[in-house]
């Protein structure tokens, strides 16, 4: 009996356990700006720009007064991101395919990642690099796993913040965007 009892209290210390760990997961999604420890958006607009400059010869290059450092650079007007290193190179850049909530401009850092979830969509995803949300949606960056990278939501009520890639750019971005990475959005 005794060995029964221990298993009892063994189960239900993992559900307890794990209960907690998804409450703070969902916690940690809505927490307000400002409370989470670290800004979510540039308090100033001069921090960011509104419309970075681009270069008109060059359309894929990075856009000017997109900060200097190791980040992620996501361009909600060019549907474009830049992955950049500690030197200020691109390592690589592609286009994306936006959800229905876009994110304000400003500066963000990747706060979770999953290998492999169901997005809203209903779609199975994977390489989820979370950054911020917006009104209850969370925004992020993801490759559904068949391949297609357009959001499929039957329900026009259902608010997404899925930021599509392929499956090979949402390799890159998984190695890249490690939790604490700064997310810069520019328009």
């Amino acid at each position: 009996m005794a060995g029964t009892s221990s298993g009892i209290v063994a189960g239900l210390t993992a559900v307890a356990v794990g209960t907690v760990g998804f409450l703070a997961y969902r916690a940690q999604a809505t927490v307000p700006a400002g409370l989470g420890g670290r800004p979510t958006a540039s308090a100033s607009p001069s921090a960011t720009p509104t419309k970075a400059p681009r270069d008109r010869l060059h359309p894929t290059a990075l856009p000017g007064s997109s900060g200097t450092g190791e980040r992620v650079v996501y361009s909600v007007d060019d549907n474009r991101v830049w992955l950049v290193d500690e030197r200020n190179r691109v390592q690589r850049t592609f286009r994306v395919n936006p959800g229905s909530v876009d994110p304000p401009v400003g500066q963000y850092w990747v706060s979770s990642r999953s290998n492999a979830v169901t997005g809203t969509d209903g779609l199975p995803i994977e390489h989820v690099v979370r950054f911020t949300s917006v009104d209850g949606v969370v925004i992020g960056f993801s490759a559904a796993v068949g391949g297609g990278d357009a959001q499929t939501v039957a329900d026009p009520n259902v608010k997404t913040g899925g930021i599509r890639e392929s499956r090979v750019d949402g390799e890159a971005m998984w190695k890249f965007a490690t939790i604490g990475v700064r997310v810069v959005v520019i328009r």
